[in-house]
């Protein structure tokens, strides 16, 4: 049987149908948020198999294995890599419903140019069909870049990176797209965490500032904004279960770090105001520099402990957290704009139940100085199909404005979720289009075609204001 990814793909009035074609469909990819590697990138990466490419550190695809009592071996285990993509094989029939469903055959689509539909019957034909093209140049790890036309990558480092991988990136004149650091100083603040001592120890390391008072520690973490800022950086990312605010002086907060550093424990409010502490002098150094502050907010991460014993973090245990938002928010976003300085935001809920507590906190700040300067971001993990983008985007348009709205990240690992950014348009102009049809918005395809071509890429390459050729 064929496959179901079709030019009108998600369009089903007419006027999406112009939208997406006329509009948003060749329109480029700012991609301001990602997990790709940037070592991968610099020496052009080429892949072995479908499974390494395609399910290696994949933990959407594994969570779903894991539901349909797939063994872990087939997973994360031993088994070899043809195993393992036959195991993925008869799994994908089965999962109906799910956004992998679509996003796999899109990807098999786009950059494999088979309509196939993966199942147990089709795994060999499959597997020897695309393993052949991933020996060719033309799916290298930069050419799915360039084919893919992604103008921007933004990827995720720690503080204490060297950034070799992006010097060398640079370096590269026969390589168009910008790839550029994105600051993630998470395991700065988690100052409860296993390992913290150890990780400040590094931070001293590479900064060589030797790290024996919350004022030094504040300094080193300064020192790498600043040599992050001269690789090109403009943008921050922070990872948070829920997100603190207490009121702390520095001299309370100093002595927390002190504590710390002592292994002493420090409580949970002591935490709390140790991050919003160190968040705002964040904040703070950001909007200095003309920088953006994304703040994650809302995994529960790594809650089978016998998995995480066995195969570690970030593979497949994490799920949505419910939290109290509200009141922490505005006071943050308040804090950092009484003393007017309150840089460009990008605030991600995991719990949609947030959306709007968030849609109507980034009213109270923005600034005549720019458009959309406080984002409500795009549906983010257990929310980046279909119905999580149009309540995001639904959200944001009866509290806000969907005008000025950055669009769709990637926020993967893998070269081939750029679909997900067709996926995103497709949506996009699916929604806007039924607007038009049931009369709830004009026929003015030029107007509505426009804001969908600022959505989809014009507003992220204002917002960031990084120079793309």
């Amino acid at each position: 049987m064929g496959g179901f990814i079709t030019e009108n793909y998600l369009l089903t009035s007419e006027s999406a149908k112009i939208l997406y074609h006329d509009y948003a469909k060749k329109m480029p990819i700012y991609d301001y948020h990602c997990h790709l590697s940037p070592k991968e990138i610099a020496e052009n990466k080429t892949f072995r198999n479908m499974t390494e490419i395609w399910l290696d550190g994949d933990h959407y695809k594994w969570r779903v294995m894991r539901a349909l009592g797939v063994e872990e071996k087939y997973i994360t285990g031993n088994a070899s890599d043809y195993e393992k993509f036959r195991a993925w094989a008869k799994t994908v029939p089965q999962i109906i419903g799910n956004p992998l469903y679509q996003w796999t055959h899109m990807e098999l689509k786009r950059y494999f140019h088979t309509d196939l539909l993966l199942n147990e019957d089709t795994c060999d034909i499959v597997w020897e069909h695309c393993n052949s093209l991933l020996q060719t140049a033309a799916l290298s790890a930069q050419k799915i870049i360039e084919q893919s036309q992604v103008k921007m990558i933004g990827t995720t480092d720690d503080p204490v990176d060297d950034l070799i991988y992006h010097q060398a990136i640079m370096k590269n004149e026969r390589f168009k797209t910008k790839v550029l650091p994105t600051f993630r100083p998470d395991q700065a603040y988690e100052i409860r965490k296993q390992g913290y001592n150890e990780y400040v120890d590094k931070l001293s390391t590479v900064t060589s500032t030797r790290i024996d008072s919350f004022q030094s520690f504040l300094q080193a973490l300064e020192s790498r904004i600043q040599y992050f800022h001269k690789m090109g950086c403009r943008i921050s990312d922070h990872g948070l279960e829920t997100l603190p605010y207490e009121d702390a002086s520095t001299e309370e907060v100093e002595s927390i770090f002190s504590s710390a550093r002592q292994g002493e424990k420090v409580t949970l409010l002591e935490e709390y105001k140790f991050k919003t502490y160190v968040l705002s002098f964040l904040g703070r150094l950001y909007h200095s520099l003309g920088w953006a502050m994304q703040l994650h907010i809302g995994p529960l991460r790594d809650n089978n402990e016998k998995m995480f014993a066995r195969i570690g973090a970030n593979t497949g245990f994490d799920s949505i957290n419910d939290y109290f938002l509200a009141k922490p928010l505005n006071a943050f976003l308040n804090r950092l704009e009484k003393s007017s300085e309150l840089p460009k935001m990008i605030i991600y809920s995991l719990n949609p139940n947030h959306n709007e507590v968030i849609a109507s906190a980034c009213g109270n700040f923005h600034s005549a100085s720019m458009k959309g300067k406080i984002q409500f971001g795009a549906g983010w993990w257990y929310n980046d199909h279909k119905d999580g983008m149009i309540r995001q985007m639904t959200d944001l348009a009866n509290t806000g404005v969907l005008s000025t709205f950055i669009g769709m990240l990637t926020d993967s690992r893998s070269f081939l979720s750029y679909t997900r950014h067709e996926y995103f348009r497709r949506v996009l102009c699916e929604m806007v289009g039924k607007w038009i049809e049931s009369g709830e918005a004009p026929r003015d395809y030029k107007l509505l075609g426009e804001m969908i071509q600022n959505i989809s890429y014009n507003n992220a390459a204002n917002y960031f204001e990084v120079q793309t050729h």
